[in-house]
């Protein structure tokens, strides 16, 4: 096996160094973020970086790249405090992918990759009328990371839609059967496949199977 060291990385040319980078933190989620900005133009942008906070209350969080590189959507969020988060699903991937472009502000994302808005009840912000797993948030908070000038930000999940039968007896999400991609850096898609879930753990206890609920 190979050993880099910072030097090493260091010295490596920029896309192979972020190409590297981007995908040492293994397989993760990849979801399409909707919003609009004050005057209700929709947008649309793909994140990798979401990650669940808490359940009670039920806050997600998502990094946010620095301003000049990827403003409108923290941007829509901050004039609305409304937005909402999309799975992808194997037959939208080209779509999702070409939302990571840099379009300008005017351009309504939907329309330029062919994916459908959906406004649902009394959320402003646009769901993909496409996924098949999808969640509205209330911003909660925005906290600037100074490292790298990207930001965290992080909204109460205050609407979900979903099909019921991927939902298990205990309220565990089967995402596998909503066929749910995730993706490696920034470029790369993959298709789930189910192994095992586990009973909670606890100290001097034999770790045991949950059988899947169907």
């Amino acid at each position: 096996m190979a050993l880099y060291n910072t030097e090493a990385i260091s010295g490596w040319e920029r896309f192979y160094r972020a190409n590297f980078i981007n995908s040492l933190t293994g397989f993760k989620s990849s979801s399409l973020i909707g919003t609009v900005n004050a005057e209700g133009q929709p947008n649309l942008g793909i994140f990798s970086s979401i990650v669940h906070i808490g359940s009670d209350p039920a806050l997600i969080g998502y990094i946010n790249r620095p301003m000049k590189a990827a403003p409108h959507t923290l941007a829509n969020i901050r004039a609305t405090g409304i937005y909402t988060i999309n799975h992808i699903q194997p037959e939208m991937i080209a779509q999702a992918h070409q939302t990571s472009a840099k379009y300008a502000p005017e351009v309504n994302e939907f329309e330029e990759v062919g994916l459908t808005p959906e406004f649902i009840g009394n959320i402003k912000a646009p769901f993909v009328k496409e996924s098949v797993v999808k969640y509205a948030l209330e911003l909660q908070q925005i906290i600037p990371i100074e490292l790298n000038e990207t930001f965290l930000v992080i909204g109460k999940v205050i609407a979900v839609q979903l099909n019921e039968s991927i939902v298990s007896e205990d309220g565990f999400l089967q995402l596998e059967k909503a066929s749910t991609v995730c993706s490696n850096g920034v470029d790369s898609y993959y298709n789930t496949q189910f192994i095992a879930r586990y009973a909670y753990a606890k100290p001097g206890v034999a770790v045991s199977k949950i059988t899947k609920s169907e």
